[in-house]
């Protein structure tokens, strides 16, 4: 019997406990520490075995999430530390590692602390939004530091469970990384909306706002109450980011206010092409998977025939897009495959049925 605990049932300490549930069944005991009512529901949906009613008393698991808010995990982490025996690992799921591992290096504990990223997430947050693929095909950051435990291979398959990628890095490297393409994102998407909220009159400049800027500022929706601990905890990496993106900028005004149309090109070229090299396929940055791309008519039972082939083969799906359609005419399908192999041999399948692929 496997026995993990999560401390916090969240978006994504709920969704690690719906996707071991789906893989384990009745060869995992899952407890959870959260609110009450969230534990009743986690409880009564059979998501979780049982619930604490603090973090330390979880002490007795082979591996604990801490999926509770950066603050708030930090103090788990430093309840949970002197209580665990040599065996146990805790991992965490913060933005942010750095501080977890300095945390971690003053205290006194038995057991063994493995810093942990998930590269996902979604715009609403909470138990009720939490799902069992969310880290389907993400980038599962886990810090790069050898563990000595007779659960260190157990908590690696767990991860590997969820369909995610694991990605070894340096805690601190890791800051570096994700105040750039995390971070800075975030921070640009909230300024963006505010400066971007102008009227005249009656008219309010956002009701004229398209797809592209509701792409680009999408994040601005989140909640203040995640990123504050992760900016502060971050704060030193952030500001070089930021002031790396406020020289380029300062380029790109410059170029604008001296019709040096010459320099704007080179610079919308070089987006392009950095741009391109952002692999497509993944919530996250590391291998992208191989797409095939199916052109389909508008008719009932297509995506059943293209899915029961490949089912037939034994060839899996990782990832399944409807990229357009034109109702009455047709529409084109994006389906990933983890290699090359499968991807060809899928293409070959497909277009035995008929189907035009790309």
């Amino acid at each position: 019997m496997i026995r993990v605990s999560i401390i916090g049932l969240g978006l994504i300490g709920g969704s690690l406990a719906k996707s071991f549930k789906n893989t384990y069944a009745d060869n995992i005991e899952i407890t959870g520490y959260d609110s009450p009512d969230v534990l009743d529901e986690a409880i009564e949906v059979k998501v979780i075995d049982k619930k604490v009613l603090f973090p330390e008393d979880a002490a007795d698991s082979n591996i604990i999430f801490l999926c509770l808010p950066t603050e708030l995990s930090l103090t788990a982490l430093s309840k949970l530390a002197p209580e665990i025996n040599e065996d146990t690992i805790i991992s965490d799921v913060a933005g942010v590692k750095g501080i977890f591992e300095m945390e971690w290096s003053a205290l006194k504990s038995k057991g063994k602390f493995i810093g942990g990223h998930p590269m996902t997430g979604k715009e609403r947050g909470g138990f009720e939004n939490s799902d069992p693929l969310l880290f389907e095909n993400s980038v599962y950051i886990l810090s790069d530091k050898k563990i000595e435990s007779k659960n260190y291979s157990l908590f690696i398959e767990l991860i590997n469970s969820l369909g995610a990628r694991i990605r070894f890095l340096d805690p601190f490297l890791h800051d570096e990384i994700v105040a750039n393409v995390s971070h800075l994102p975030q921070l640009l998407s909230v300024a963006l909306v505010n400066a971007a909220s102008e009227t005249k009159g009656d008219i309010n400049y956002l009701d004229f706002a398209a797809g592209g800027f509701r792409d680009m500022t999408r994040i601005a929706s989140s909640d203040f109450k995640i990123w504050q601990s992760v900016i502060k905890h971050n704060r030193d990496s952030i500001l070089r980011s930021i002031e790396s993106f406020e020289a380029v900028f300062k380029k790109v005004k410059s170029f604008v206010k001296n019709d040096d149309y010459k320099s704007l090109a080179e610079l919308f070229e070089s987006s392009r092409l950095k741009r391109d090299e952002i692999p497509k396929n993944t919530k996250g940055f590391i291998n992208p998977l191989t797409d095939i791309f199916v052109f389909v008519k508008d008719e009932p039972g297509v995506l059943s025939r293209l899915t029961s082939i490949l089912f037939e083969n034994n060839i899996n799906i990782k990832d399944l897009e409807l990229l357009k359609i034109r109702e009455g005419t047709g529409g084109t399908f994006r389906i990933s495959f983890e290699s090359q192999a499968e991807a060809d041999t899928a293409e070959k399948l497909i277009e035995g049925l008929g189907f035009r692929t790309k």
